[in-house]
């Protein structure tokens, strides 16, 4: 069994493939067989920055795998179900804390790009039904922040019209979500492809960034003249002050990544002026990662697998990412043999 460690500062060159160790279990954690794992814009982030002095860790927060074997004081689980895990394992319900959010998967603590993963018992979640491991690795961050975005922090009902930026996992998450909710769904890319299958996934309007560059008053014009009730935002200093421009009164904007950068400046009449709510999106809880997974699973929701990658192939899955051409979520099978 192997796992691999990452040197932050480094990029990918900080990936480094080692020897897992196995340690007794205690009697409130369990052991996995981790089958996959998956890729966010946040690892990307990690591999590029902090100090390389900082000690190395486990990363990527998403990723599932089969019970092997649980302590002596777990319950809920037992060896040979198929999980997942909240990406705060100390985040179980209701509103975010300083201490329930301290450690988040993949950032410091245990982190999925492993063959073997310990976890807290309290942080498992079974996969729905109809999942492969591939799909139930894209449940933790990307799935779990479009549920929050579009139904806990944003509170959308049926009829409500969202915009969505760009075909990432989040984004195409949020668009089959929105879908099976009976919202009106209107996605941006840069890439016209791309948006002819967003529509096979249900989109009802869609906007090439660069055919419109102010891409808020063709949101606008595509709503009526009037502004959506949400917009997923992924985008961060690139794209926040457009997309306030594309909300309606008293409409908001879910702040869920920064794949454009962070920083900037924001001005508070943009706020005032249309009564708009920023809501700033932190992942999610485990109860919302659980009622993500049974309304996926009642709905028949399969996620968008863009390429899988063997373990040994990680370093590629990463730069795969970067180059900005998937479509939906990047995925590591941690099964595939070493070569």
């Amino acid at each position: 069994m192997h796992s691999y460690q990452l040197h932050r500062g480094r990029g990918l060159d900080g990936l480094e493939r080692t020897p897992l160790t196995r340690r007794p279990l205690q009697p409130h954690e369990v052991r996995l067989r981790v089958h996959a794992a998956s890729l966010n814009y946040r690892d990307l982030i990690l591999a590029r920055g902090g100090s390389p002095e900082r000690p190395p860790l486990t990363p990527l927060s998403d990723g599932a795998g089969e019970v092997l074997e649980v302590g002596s004081a777990v319950t809920g689980v037992v060896p040979g179900d198929r999980v997942t895990a909240a990406f705060y394992p100390d985040w179980l319900d209701g509103p975010p804390t300083e201490a329930g959010t301290a450690l988040g998967l993949g950032g410091g603590g245990a982190g999925w790009l492993t063959q073997e993963l310990v976890l807290p018992g309290q942080a498992l979640v079974k996969l729905p039904a109809q999942f492969s491991y591939r799909e139930g690795a894209t449940l933790t961050c990307a799935g779990t922040a479009a549920w929050n975005a579009l139904f806990e922090a944003g509170s959308l009902r049926p009829g409500s019209t969202v915009l969505l930026q760009g075909t990432g996992g989040v984004s195409l998450w949020a668009l089959q979500l929105a879908k099976a909710a009976g919202l009106r769904v209107i996605i941006t890319s840069s890439d016209d492809a791309k948006l002819d299958f967003a529509r096979t996934l249900g989109a009802d309007a869609t906007i090439n960034y660069r055919t419109h560059p102010e891409w808020s008053v063709e949101a606008r014009r595509l709503n009526g003249g009037e502004g959506v009730d949400l917009v997923v935002e992924v985008g961060g200093r690139g794209t926040l002050t457009q997309s306030l421009r594309s909300v309606r009164m008293a409409g908001a904007v879910a702040v869920v990544g920064g794949v454009s950068g962070f920083g900037g400046e924001l001005e508070p009449w943009a706020l005032i002026d249309g009564a708009s709510r920023l809501l700033g999106v932190l992942v999610g809880s485990r109860a919302m990662t659980e009622r993500l997974a049974r309304f996926a699973e009642l709905h028949r929701i399969r996620p968008v697998i863009d390429r899988a990658f063997g373990f040994d192939q990680a370093p590629e899955a990463y730069a795969w990412l970067e180059s900005a051409q998937h479509l939906g979520k990047v995925v590591i099978d941690t099964t595939v043999p070493l070569l």
